[in-house]
């Protein structure tokens, strides 16, 4: 007797159950990373060649002969653009620390995208139960 489309997709399907304990074993790996986080911060750090405004200075008409590095951390604040001034020493630091603030945010995307799915898993197991 040939299956019919609907029991063909549920025949390939893994029940809820072995779904949702998938799913949460990635949860855990995920979550075991914040367990591992350093510090971290919002913003960018940019390296800026300057002009000094003299006018007969070699910055005024040559870029390649511009003052610096000069290193900022950018970001907002209440909405306003902030820029501070860093040493070369702490323009490294913060680097870093923005750098693993991206990975933050790409996990805790990642974390919550799963977590959504899983909500909805036991949110439908939940109401199977309580139909049978």
């Amino acid at each position: 007797m040939p299956r019919t489309r609907a029991a063909k997709s549920q025949a390939r399907r893994p029940p809820s159950s072995a779904v949702l304990e998938r799913q949460s074993r990635r949860f855990l790996e995920l979550k075991r990373g914040l367990e591992q986080l350093e510090y971290f911060c919002k913003g960018t750090v940019l390296k800026r060649m300057m002009k000094c405004g003299k006018a007969n200075c070699a910055c005024a008409s040559d870029p390649a002969k511009r003052h610096g590095p000069y290193y900022e951390l950018t970001g907002k604040t209440s909405g306003k653009t902030v820029n501070v001034k860093l040493s070369p020493e702490a323009a490294r630091l913060y680097k870093a620390a923005s750098m693993r603030y991206r990975k933050l945010k790409t996990l805790l995307n990642r974390l919550e995208k799963l977590s959504q799915s899983i909500l909805r898993l036991q949110a439908k197991m939940a109401a199977t139960k309580r139909h049978h």
